[in-house]
């Protein structure tokens, strides 16, 4: 990755009628959110789900629905759970898909397996850009997301006008993979602030100490992340409605481990992440929103062997 190109990008907030609609694949939580975005800023936009159904309360709100919005499309954003499921999605609507359309994957997905997606698409007459995104489905509706772009530099500048769109902070990182490996590194570090605002809040009130003080306090003081701004006043409240799923970052976590796992290299903090999300996930924890974890940091510590 290329320091000048890590810079963040300038762009202009125009949605332009010359592109056509924009397609959406995936209605997920930030596929939703997306959707909601392009709306609010006067883009056509078409969407594809596998269910349907998830798709009628966009459809009231303007959106089309679309078979195939590769072949209908110029640009299309997908959101979807993992790069296997992309390529799965993939076969199904390569065929009459537009040359020279331009894919904007918004997935969390597997570096390389992301890099390979980009040549054989190609190939195929398709520009392919990795564009994950670091924040919550509530901070992409809010304006408040970074974006991560790996990929064609033409092709990034083709999408300057959707860019604002999905996040305030924009990098383009370097080529296609390259912005699956740096949200892999965003990811790991953000959980890591999540799971110690969760563990001290935890100790607050062990302490009897107001966790809603503790808090404020710590905002105020060194110990300060922005995952107290997102996720302190919710685990504070035990509101776990959902923004991002709890199941989904331990998918990103097993992704994080196993390219440390390729290279050799041990993420004992990210280990110890890893046991602690499953633990929640196996209290039935994963479908809400991962400031959950907090809740088996709240249980009794187990008695020690004799």
């Amino acid at each position: 990755m290329d320091g000048p190109e890590m810079a963040p990008q300038d762009y202009v907030m125009s949605p332009s009628a010359a592109c056509g609609p924009v397609g959406v694949v995936g209605l997920g939580l930030m596929g939703t959110a997306i959707v909601e975005r392009l709306l609010e800023q006067g883009f056509p936009v078409v969407v594809w789900n596998r269910t349907r159904s998830k798709a009628g309360p966009l459809l009231e709100r303007g959106a089309g629905w679309s078979d195939n919005p590769l072949a209908e499309c110029r640009r299309v954003v997908v959101s979807l759970y993992t790069t296997e499921v992309v390529e799965a999605m993939l076969d199904g609507f390569l065929e009459g898909h537009r040359q020279c359309a331009v894919l904007i994957d918004t997935t969390t997905g597997q570096p390389g397996r992301t890099a390979a997606l980009g040549r054989r698409l190609a190939e195929q007459g398709i520009q392919y850009l990795d564009a994950p995104i670091s924040g919550s489905s509530q901070q992409l509706r809010d304006g408040e997301a970074t974006v991560m772009v790996g990929g064609d530099a033409a092709a990034f500048a083709s999408c300057a006008d959707l860019w604002p769109v999905l996040g305030r902070n924009l990098f383009h990182v370097g080529p296609c993979g390259s912005a699956a490996r740096m949200k892999l590194i965003s990811n790991l570090v953000l959980g890591l602030n999540r799971l110690a605002l969760a563990e001290g809040l935890a100790f607050a009130e062990a302490l009897a100490v107001p966790p809603s003080a503790a808090l404020e306090i710590m905002a105020g003081s060194n110990a300060y992340s922005r995952a107290m701004d997102v996720k302190g006043r919710k685990m504070v409240e035990r509101d776990y409605s959902v923004q991002a799923r709890l199941s989904q970052h331990l998918k990103d976590v097993h992704l994080i481990l196993a390219e440390a796992a390729e290279i050799g290299l041990e993420l004992p903090l990210t280990r110890t992440h890893q046991r602690l999300l499953e633990r929640a996930e196996a209290a039935g924890l994963g479908d809400l929103d991962n400031s959950a974890v907090l809740e088996v940091l709240r249980q009794p510590a187990l008695p020690a062997n004799p």
